[in-house]
């Protein structure tokens, strides 16, 4: 393993609870709003595909990642930030399932540290 390799090894580590945490909040917050089986929609996070990058803000190193379909698509994406903030979307793309009036285009979660807050997105349905 070179040291590049084992550096991004070691940073998933450090985030595996708290990705498995997010996960969780962006599921119950689908249930929340009626989605049956929420972890369903929602990738889980050993799934999730990582790199270190520069965060072009303020040159920090951050973890991002990315959930894919198993055509290659991504469908969400993960980022931590060195200051310990994270933030996380994925694709819902399906009717609310209790709303005609609305549709569910993904669900976001941030905050910081083991804070964390989740809220689907709605776009009004075009009925």
């Amino acid at each position: 393993m070179n040291p590049s390799t084992e550096s991004l090894e070691k940073r998933i580590g450090q985030v595996s609870m708290l990705g498995q945490a997010i996960c969780v909040a962006m599921e119950n917050e689908l249930h929340k709003i009626g989605f049956i089986h929420p972890e369903t929609l929602i990738g889980r996070f050993d799934s999730v595909e990582f790199q270190i990058s520069r965060d072009p803000s303020n040159g920090e190193e951050a973890l991002k990642g990315a959930w894919r379909t198993a055509q290659g698509r991504s469908v969400g994406m993960v980022i931590f930030y060195a200051d310990g903030t994270f933030y996380a979307e994925h694709d819902v793309v399906r009717p609310h399932p209790t709303s005609r009036r609305w549709f569910v285009e993904a669900v976001t979660a941030w905050g910081r540290g083991a804070h964390v807050k989740a809220e689907a997105r709605l776009l009004p349905a075009l009925n």
